[in-house]
């Protein structure tokens, strides 16, 4: 059955939330239902709870994990199954802010099946829109101790000791376990993690949740995730036209930003695994030896490991993330 395999689309997740905005409508034409606000939008998922719908071809209406049951390395790669079996391990997003999210920290592997029998949760962002004067929380000035930390949680005082960064548009993080963090207002990104949903609130402003009561904390849970040191995490890269350009190299994940307006041949034969599309911008034509897909902004595509060559011919100008396991 492995030759009948395609690049595939799936069916967003739409994500309603207290800080959720508009844009990724204004952006991508996200249809949100009856919900007053996208906050996340899932692009892709093996999260149980969660599972990613294909949305093309024969396998539409399938979810992820049945496909991987059935088509292993050839749809992961023999050492991305060999690593995780049927599980998925990424998940890719989109995130839209009309407010300020929580201060918060995700544990790292051992930490997470230590408690929750859960991988833990490495991630990057890719700034797709930032309004002027739009802000990150990125871990600490400097390097402090619990104590001190503890004392300005409670007090609190927590972004005193925090480094606040400046973003805009095309800017990259990459946020390892433990390193405190926020999205502040008026931000759209593109999301792309270890399979995880574990985190751990630590400061949300006192607002109310859909109850009307605070939202809960998890001061105690995060204190054994959290690192005290101070970190840069901002990846510094120069884009290049026509050609990729490495963002983030981790155990977890390697992702590449290319940006092209001319066709492009893609060879995966260096990597035995899966390559994950996110299109940020534009619209494209995917080639490969059994037909072709239509691929535009706001588009996220699994292309199986089993195939290792395509071309990519642009409609116009086009910004692609991508994503493989090494």
């Amino acid at each position: 059955m492995s030759q009948f395999l395609y690049p595939l689309k799936f069916v967003p997740r739409l994500k309603e939330k207290i800080w959720g905005g508009q844009r990724l409508k204004e952006l991508f034409g996200k249809d949100f239902g009856s919900l007053s606000n996208c906050g996340e939008s899932w692009e892709l998922s093996g999260v149980p709870g969660n599972y990613s719908v294909i949305s093309n071809g024969f396998l539409a209406g399938n979810e992820l994990p049945e496909l991987i049951e059935v088509y292993m390395g050839d749809l992961l790669g023999e050492k991305v199954f060999g690593l995780y079996g049927a599980e998925f391990p990424l998940l890719f997003k989109f995130l839209d802010t009309a407010d300020d999210l929580s201060i918060q920290v995700h544990p790292g592997d051992s930490l997470a099946r230590e408690r929750h029998q859960s991988r833990g949760k490495a991630e990057m962002w890719y700034i797709m829109h930032a309004d002027q004067d739009a802000e990150l929380i990125m871990g600490f000035r400097q390097d402090i101790t619990p104590e001190t930390y503890l004392r300005h949680l409670e007090n609190k005082s927590l972004k005193d000791i925090m480094h606040i960064e400046k973003v805009k548009t095309g800017d990259v993080f990459y946020i390892p376990p433990g390193q405190v963090h926020a999205i502040g207002k008026g931000i759209t990104l593109c999301e792309i993690q270890q399979s995880s949903d574990i985190t751990y609130r630590i400061y949300d402003y006192d607002r109310p949740g859909d109850d009307g009561k605070p939202r809960q904390l998890h001061t105690k849970e995060a204190l054994e995730a959290i690192d005290f040191k101070a970190r840069n995490n901002k990846i510094d890269y120069v884009p290049s036209m026509n050609a990729p350009v490495e963002l983030v190299q981790s155990p977890y994940f390697t992702t590449r930003l290319t940006c092209f307006d001319r066709p492009l041949e893609q060879d995966y034969m260096f990597v035995d695994s899966f390559v994950v599309y996110v299109c940020l911008e534009g619209e494209f034509s995917l080639q490969y030896a059994g037909g072709a897909e239509q691929v535009r902004g706001g588009d996220t595509l699994l292309l199986p490991a089993e195939i290792n060559s395509l071309r990519m011919v642009p409609k116009n100008f086009c910004r692609v993330l991508e994503t493989y396991i090494v």
